[in-house]
Parts: structure tokens; C-alpha cells; sequence
């Protein structure tokens, strides 16, 4: 019984509180229904990014598994440019090596510089060029790493001598995998 209450009569102890949740649920209602809420937008799906021209083709590692007393580790890898270098001068493959605890880790990078465009022929033909990187099986603190399973991760960078030193102008999608160190 909601109605009104003669001025003689105390309401009973649970009308406020009906009267709050009959407001509060009106309220919610108009600021859902209100057309500015409405017509919020979601956010629009980004369209995928398209590969680049900078490919690591083919990767290679040998010997896996690895043991560390048997030499070096090496990660062949076959690189293909893209059609036009766009000024840049070096190519550059790195990897990063780190084991499973985070606390061995290794990074290798090899630069090589390329032809200058100007004596370059323009050819529609893509370029590879195979690069190797090596590792000696130490970690960041020349200790001898540890058996187990590490991850790597590899990509090709192009690079240009700009006024500050190498700049990056294109970086190929990574390469990732994992080796077995004994």
C-alpha cells in the first residue's frame, strides 16, 4: 500500500527504502534508454598488419640438442629483401636466446652492409642472402648455460646510417622456437 499516508500516521519503517529503490531503478532505467548511450560505439576491429618484405625464409639450427663442450651452436637462416631497399644500407639478423627461468639468457646479432642503391641494378627479382649467427653456449655472464630447454627468438632488421647512428627501417616478423641444451 503505496499510497498517501494521513499526516496523523508515522510511515512504516520499510516506505523510504521502497521509495529509494523506485527511484534508483527509474534513474538506471532513463540513463540506459538516454540515446547518448545508445549510440556508443564499440571499438572498430583493427584490420590485420600486412607481412613485410623483409622475410626470414628458412631457419636452421644445428646441432639440436645442443651440448655445450662440443663447440658452437649455429643459426643458419636464409633472408629475402624486399624489392626496393628504400635507402637502406645494412641488414642485420639477431636472436635472442634465454632458457626457461629467465636467468640464462644470450643475444646474438650479425650486421652486414649491402650494395649502395645507386650501383645496385633495379631488377624485379627478391634477394636472399643467407646469414649465420653463432653461439658459444655461454650466458650474459660467460658462464657455460645450464642443460635444459631454451626458447629463441630470431629476426632480420634493414637499417640506414642516419645522423645519429643505424636507424631501423624495416624489421621481418620473428622466428621463434625452442632448443634443447645438454
Amino acid at each position: 500500500m503505496l499510497g498517501t499516508i494521513p499526516a496523523t500516521e508515522t510511515p512504516p519503517p520499510c516506505f523510504h527504502l521502497i521509495r529509494a529503490l523506485l527511484a534508483f531503478t527509474l534513474a538506471s532505467c532513463i540513463f540506459l534508454l538516454h540515446p547518448v548511450a545508445l549510440s556508443a560505439k564499440s571499438k572498430p576491429a583493427r584490420a590485420p598488419r600486412p607481412e613485410p618484405e623483409l622475410k626470414v625464409l628458412e631457419l636452421k639450427i644445428s646441432p639440436n640438442p645442443y651440448t655445450v663442450s662440443s663447440g658452437s651452436l649455429e643459426f643458419s637462416t636464409l633472408v629475402q629483401l624486399p624489392r626496393e631497399l628504400e635507402g637502406a644500407t645494412i641488414l642485420e639478423v639477431s636472436s635472442l636466446v634465454t632458457s626457461p627461468s629467465k636467468r640464462s639468457i644470450r643475444f646474438l646479432s650479425l650486421r652486414k652492409p649491402l650494395e649502395s642503391p645507386a650501383i645496385t641494378p633495379i631488377n624485379t627479382d627478391r634477394r636472399t642472402i643467407p646469414v649465420v649467427l653463432t653461439w658459444d653456449g655461454m650466458d650474459q655472464t660467460k658462464a657455460p648455460a645450464e642443460a635444459g630447454i631454451y626458447q629463441f627468438e630470431l629476426r632480420a632488421k634493414l637499417l640506414s646510417n642516419g645522423e645519429k647512428g643505424p636507424r631501423t627501417l624495416m624489421l621481418s616478423w620473428p622466428k621463434r622456437g625452442t632448443l634443447e641444451v645438454k
